[in-house]
């Protein structure tokens, strides 16, 4: 990385500081009439809400009226929120035990995410096995005062990250009394079943104030077998899945067919004959469903405490808290095992003179039950923040902090042990002239189902450790800097010094040979310090107009070097009514490479499931159907970190209007623009197979750089291999620096309040954000890829939430639209049809102190089905299978 002069930012520092000790020290105006606030599209408490830039509010009480279940739910309801994640439901996924969002379809990445304005530590593992993110699955909604959405850059006021997006988390600051919540329910169609108690509550002394709050809570995971249109993998005419097999390698099936009888009362009686007992093999439907975890099991405790201690009128200290601990549990598959996996996969068999591959999966009933085979994690997140706030003299204010967050994470994954390739095929007699191990296996032993107990002895758990740490020094102030005929210019000054690591210890045994067919096991790990300045100006040019410019910059070290940026911003509002602001911002944007990106050490493993799209064209079979689609376990890959990445340099501008009719309506649109150059990025390994049977087919021209890096990273065997000729081998997946990515759309935002005599109040909110562009370039020189047609692009190109609120005497109802726009389906040869899902809330006063409510989502209890690429049957990750679910709470206050 390049190396920058650390003297440029001590004088950076200096000046800015300087300057603003001098505008604090001249003559200070008096204060807005007006309250003040702040959002967070600025560090300058202004009298009017809203600014140059545009900012979603979602209040703690919004939170519950439309039946989001946490913070990650309502974050991921936004209209912004048009990216594709793999959340807890998505199953294959490196990260189930938590959720991130993807503001205009930038990854999890590009948003900032603060709590109460500061950075957390981010998810000690990476997103996707390579990007850094913040879990939004464990914050306690009941001590959430609103959650304000920056919607675009803001490097210039907060630093790396904050591209598509600042998420900033409001904490309530104060609470009278003790209320405590109770919430309940499930899914209609079983599993689900989820409790949630919270209490919390404030108390006030001479000089102390305090804020407490707790939230536990239990979710049971919803099978894939529990939803009837996915509980098998032949819905549609398909072939059941392989349980027990003998081939030849390179050949046809050998007699396992025979002893399908042995294991006809396994997967719930659905183990089959495919051909006959001298040529077949055994196989079930129920393979793929009896191991897939819909949505996570999940145990967590979330408790939270802030202190205020003014020491006088003028100097306040406090404190916060937050401490966390989360059990999670998913599964994605069963026990699978391979003959002589690590060794070509084949053998010897002495006894027939056959080179032969046999294969494996475990059944629940050999288990004890499938949650015998979950993975799980133990995580823990803490939050602490200590500092000092006050005034100086005139209208200054000032405020100092330290904050340190940690994430801790313990993975348990369970795998086969070493013995058990000796358990089914006895001792090794050595290899024969081309080093093929020969064996000589008792074939009773593998034609009889194990007992769990036996089934216990070849499995064990493979456990990591897993950590992320941050640590921010602020200091900040903000007043009036000099009068302007139009008012006081004010300015907003702030410096930051902190440091942030991570460290992924995998399990030992991995390099031991304890565990079957592993791969090597690298620790990773990581840690770099963190400089910045920043300063905001307001200058009210004219009663009716403001311009608001910063700057801001930034320098991260490494052990190998630094790197510096600065980033600035300017925003203009244009008052010419006081009903109507016209509004405009252009802001430069930096993102610092995920520290996975830069540190990781070389990784592999295989992925879940893999479609090999060139396969199946020159198959000709069509994916819904095709022998080498949704292939479990999936292909092996291999990934490096990349110390020499580029940091990402981004730009954004919007212009908008707010227009308040009046009191009870308002309207609002805004254009946004963003643009990243140096895309710091790791393929999606299904993009990459998907370009190179494009490449192959002649789609896209095989000699561009695309197409020539997509092949070299599609490893695959020999046309002549004895086993799997042409198959995947692996897939290359480290990061690059990729030329660009462009987005740009429109939000829309509405609201009226409607006041009767006799009907009572009514509150229509309305949000709609269309994507117009959104383009991606590899390399530059390639052809510039439009995500929008792009058939493997799964983000929504339009949302739409429509809220209705009526409220009268002692009953609320709160009714929810959320309409999804068009996208493909699994198999990339059209479109699904947007879809309306529906939340609805019933509250009901019982007294002064006591809230009962009904909630209900997805009140038509309809699941978005796709058969197109065969099971599971639907869009995963992009629509829930849950079907209708519905809660009593109850909430009652002290």
């Amino acid at each position: 990385m390049k190396i920058q002069n650390t003297f440029k930012l001590k004088v950076i520092t200096t000046a800015l500081l300087a300057a603003a000790g001098l505008a604090h020290a001249g003559d200070a105006a008096q204060p807005d009439a007006l309250d003040k606030v702040t959002v967070t599209g600025s560090r300058i408490a202004r009298s009017a809400k809203e600014g140059p830039a545009s900012v979603t509010v979602i209040s703690g009480a919004d939170i519950e009226k439309q039946g989001y279940a946490n913070v990650y739910d309502a974050l991921d309801g936004l209209t912004q929120n048009t990216g594709f994640t793999q959340g807890a439901d998505f199953g294959n996924t490196f990260t189930p035990a938590a959720n991130a969002i993807s503001l205009r379809g930038l990854g999890p990445n590009h948003t900032l995410t603060l709590i109460n304005g500061r950075r957390m530590a981010d998810y000690p593992t990476a997103y996707d096995g390579q990007v850094n993110f913040v879990n939004l699955a464990n914050i306690p909604s009941a001590l959430i005062d609103r959650i304000e959405i920056l919607n675009g850059g803001a490097s210039a006021i907060y630093g790396s990250d904050a591209i598509a997006g600042v998420v900033n988390i409001i904490l309530k600051k104060k609470i009278d009394g003790a209320s405590i919540n109770l919430k309940a329910g499930g899914t209609e169609h079983h599993g689900g079943e989820n409790i949630r108690l919270q209490l919390t509550g404030g108390k006030s002394w001479d000089q102390l104030s305090l804020i407490y709050g707790l939230e536990l809570s239990e979710r049971q995971p919803i099978w894939a077998r529990q939803r009837g249109f996915m509980s098998s993998s032949t819905a549609q005419g398909e072939a059941p899945s392989p349980v027990l097999s003998r081939r030849i390698a390179g050949g046809s099936y050998l007699d396992a067919g025979g002893a399908c009888g042995n294991f006809a009362g396994l997967f719930a009686g659905s183990v089959q004959t495919v051909g006959n007992a001298q040529k077949g093999y055994c196989a079930s439907g129920m393979l793929k469903p009896s191991y897939w975890t819909l949505q996570t099991a999940n145990r967590s405790q979330n408790g939270f405490l802030s202190l205020d201690f003014p020491l006088n009128a003028h100097l306040e200290l406090f404190s916060d808290a937050v401490l966390g601990f989360n059990h999670t549990e998913n599964n994605t598959r069963g026990p699978n095992w391979t003959a002589a996996a690590g060794q070509g996969g084949y053998f010897l068999n002495n006894n027939t003179g056959n080179y032969e591959i046999w294969n494996k999966r475990f059944a629940p009933e050999e288990l004890g039950g499938a949650s015998q085979y979950n993975r799980q994690w133990d995580d823990l997140s803490a939050n602490l923040t200590v500092g000092a706030r006050g005034e100086l003299s005139g209208s200054w204010n000032y405020e100092t902090a330290y904050n340190a967050s940690l994430y801790t994470s313990r993975a348990a994954t369970p795998m086969l042990l070493a013995g058990v390739n000796d358990y089914f095929l006895g001792p090794q007699l050595g290899v024969d002239g081309s080093g093929v191990p020969i064996y000589s296996p008792n074939l009773s032993r593998f034609y009889q189902p194990l007992t769990p107990a036996q089934a216990s002895s070849l499995i064990g758990d493979s456990v990591s450790h897993n950590k992320s740490w941050l640590q921010v020094l602020s200091l900040s102030a903000n007043g009036d800097a000099f009068q302007l005929p139009a008012g006081p210019a004010r300015l907003a000054g702030l410096a930051e010094w902190g440091s942030q690591g991570f460290s992924n210890d995998p399990e030992q045994k991995l390099n031991q040979g304890v565990f079957y067919n592993a791969g090597p096991a690298i620790r990773s790990n990581g840690a770099r310090s963190r400089e910045a300045l920043g300063a905001e100006l307001l200058l009210p040019l004219a009663k009716p107009v403001n311009l608001t410019l910063s700057g801001r910059y930034d320098r991260y070290e490494i052990s190998s070097g630094s790197e510096g940026k600065f980033t600035y911003g300017a925003g203009l509002e244009y008052r010419p009514t006081g009903s109507l602001l016209l509004r405009g911002n252009y802001a430069t944007s930096f993102r610092a490479p995920d520290m996975s990106y830069l540190f990781q050490t070389q990784t592999r493993g295989y992925y879940a499931s893999t479609t090999d799209y060139w396969r199946c064209a020159q198959a000709g079979q069509p994916l819904a159907s095709c022998q080498y689609a949704n292939v479990s376990p999936g292909s092996n890959y291999v990934s490096n970190g990349n110390a020499n990445l580029k940091p990402e340099s981004g730009k954004s501008y919007g212009l908008g209007f707010v227009w308040s009719a009046s009191k009870d309506a308002d309207l609002s649109i805004d254009y946004w623009n963003i643009a990243i150059d140096d895309l710091v990025t790791t393929l999606d390994p299904d993009l990459l197979l998907r370009t190179e049977a494009a490449c192959r087919s002649g789609s896209y021209d095989i000699h561009s750089a695309l197409c020539q890096d997509a092949l070299n990273r599609i490893v695959r065997n020999p046309a002549n291999a004895l086993v799997d000729p042409g198959a995947i081998n692996s897939i290359v997946v480290n990061p690059i620096n990729a030329a660009s990515e462009r987005t740009s759309g429109i939000d829309l935002n509405a609201k009226y309040r409607l006041r009767t005599a006799r009907l009572g109040e009514f509150l229509f909110k309305a949000a709609y954000t269309k994507v117009l562009t959104h383009t991606y370039q590899q390399f530059s020189g390639d052809p510039v890829q439009d995500k929008l047609t792009d058939m493997s692009n799964t983000d929504w190109p339009d949302k739409l939430d429509f809220t209705t609120t009526w409220h009268i005497g002692d009953w609320t109802s709160t009714l929810l639209l959320t309409r999804y726009g068009k996208i493909p389906n699994s198999a990339g040869t059209g479109y699904l049809t947007p879809t309306v899902l529906a939340n609805l809330n019933l509250s009901y006063l019982l007294s002064k102190q006591t809230t009962a409510s009904l909630i209900v989502n997805n009140v038509q209890d309809f699941i978005k089905k796709d058969y197109s690429g065969g099971w599971p049957y639907y869009p995963v990750g992009s629509y829930k299978p849950y079907g209708r679910q519905a809660w009593l709470e109850v909430n009652h206050s002290f």
